[in-house]
């Protein structure tokens, strides 16, 4: 008779996927550095990413409590306190989770964005940083955000039109820089296309900035949809 081999790793080498397809965060020689990734040559980026997130979200007054999905490490989840709103953090990777249990002081929860485990209304905005480009049903992801989000959803995300995506689609040819194969890649008028399909019915307003500009360029955030990354905030209108 045969035995299968009994494995102690936390997600056996057969079960590194996720939508049915094999994903980086899955694989723990890439998510044991991730937070030495934001600490190196992408710390001057995360800088500027997190300034316009704060300057969409905040100027919603009414968020104190948000819900971040597909938190990582929960780089940007522990950074929201630091602006005056209180954060839950979500992922479906428990190889990120393990790390960022270690990191974060508030509650998190291992979950797919798909299916959100929350009750209506459980917080004033959603947010997802540098995750909404896995989604294979970004539809559903944005309905069930407007339907655990009472107030907002802010998205920040790698942009379309950035010379950096052809790198990368350059690199993976090559077999190198695996972190987006499985990526797409959005302009901001692309994602506002799939908004206005998931909250049809819905009345709401949408405000975008792009920043990730050289470091020469004479301005550093722009409202043209070209640089490296972009921040949008959908902000509901029909809820007391």
């Amino acid at each position: 008779m045969d035995l299968e081999k009994f494995s102690t790793d936390l997600i056996p080498q057969g079960q590194q996927n996720w939508q049915g397809r094999p994903e980086w965060f899955f694989n723990r020689e890439h998510t044991d550095t991730y937070e030495q990734w934001y600490e190196g040559r992408y710390k001057r980026a995360e800088i500027w990413q997190k300034k316009i997130m704060e300057q969409l979200v905040s100027n919603d007054k009414r968020v104190k409590t948000l819900l971040e999905f597909g938190c990582g490490t929960a780089r940007f989840t522990r950074w929201w306190k630091k602006i005056g709103i209180e954060a839950t953090g979500g992922d479906i990777s428990p190889l990120m989770l393990s790390q960022a249990k270690h990191l974060f002081e508030g509650d998190l929860v291992m979950a797919d964005s798909h299916h959100m485990p929350f009750k209506n209304h459980s917080f004033d905005a959603l947010a997802f940083i540098t995750t909404f480009e896995y989604y294979k049903d970004p539809v559903k992801v944005i309905r069930e955000a407007a339907r655990v989000g009472k107030y907002g959803i802010a998205m920040g995300m790698m942009n379309r039109y950035s010379t950096k995506v052809l790198r990368r689609r350059v690199q993976q040819l090559f077999g190198k820089n695996p972190f987006y194969i499985t990526a797409t890649f959005y302009s901001p008028q692309k994602l506002t296309d799939i908004i206005h399909e998931a909250l049809e019915g819905r009345e709401y307003s949408i405000h975008w900035t792009c920043t990730g500009l050289p470091k020469w360029f004479p301005v550093q955030q722009w409202k043209l949809p070209f640089g490296d990354f972009f921040g949008l905030y959908i902000q509901l209108k029909d809820v007391d």
